[in-house]
């Protein structure tokens, strides 16, 4: 799925756009430009996934499959480092992550995500903290999922939220958000095995239906969750960038 090397068009198209990463220059539908074509243009284009999580990867991959692109991951790339998370959003973070990914890659177009999951009987304990909430960001999938769940042991309400904010930067340097959002409520224990990096996947139930996440098939799964509605959109914006 990663890596699919197909043609690509070589005009890139012009749009309205609302941001661009210092350094550049925005411009409006009809402007002409006034700087090099990006070479991305020219080639298939690599859009770099800004995230070495497993399970992340496999599926916005998955929402994007078919697309001409080529898709690589920090580590093709050999970007160890991670990025910091200090912003106050999803979409602060997101943007951060793809800021760094962008520029440690030398310019290629990036997309990174946030996410998080809200629930009610814990308040403001999660969100934007999810992965480094309660057993620690260094607490393996099963060290912090264990945690978790004997935590909302005492909880009778079991309402929850998954959220997630992708942040795009093209081979303009201009910025795009999307966002999804998808209710549900949280399992007394795990109902199914899960992919790496996403443990909850396995205690959440959304709303309508009768299995938890990591339970659906991808295609499934990706039709209703947070992740899977913000890279639709994703998807879209670049079938109409790409003119596909």
């Amino acid at each position: 799925m990663l890596r699919d090397v197909v043609r690509r068009r070589r005009t890139p198209p012009q749009h309205d756009t609302p941001t661009r990463l210092e350094g550049g220059r925005s411009r409006c539908h009809g402007e002409r430009s006034r700087t090099m074509t990006p070479f991305w243009y020219t080639l298939v284009m690599k859009l770099l996934l800004g995230t070495n999580n497993k399970g992340k990867v496999v599926e916005i991959a998955e929402v994007l499959s078919g697309l001409e692109l080529d898709l690589v991951t920090p580590r093709h790339l050999n970007i160890e480092e991670p990025p910091k998370e200090s912003g106050m959003s999803f979409a602060q973070n997101a943007l951060q992550k793809a800021r760094y990914f962008y520029v440690h890659s030398g310019g290629i177009p990036t997309v990174a995500d946030d996410s998080g999951i809200i629930v009610e009987a814990l308040e403001n304990e999660l969100g934007l903290h999810t992965r480094r909430w309660g057993a620690g960001p260094t607490a393996s999938d099963e060290e912090w999922i264990a945690y978790f769940l004997k935590r909302m042991e005492k909880e009778s309400n079991k309402r929850a939220a998954f959220v997630c904010t992708l942040a795009h930067i093209d081979a303009r340097g201009q910025i795009h958000f999307f966002e999804g959002r998808c209710e549900g409520e949280i399992t007394p224990t795990l109902e199914a095995a899960y992919l790496p990096g996403l443990p909850i996947s396995a205690c959440f139930k959304p709303d309508g239906s009768s299995y938890v996440f990591s339970a659906l098939p991808i295609e499934q799964k990706n039709s209703t969750s947070h992740r899977g509605q913000a890279t639709r959109k994703l998807r879209q914006y670049l079938e109409k960038d790409t003119g596909e």
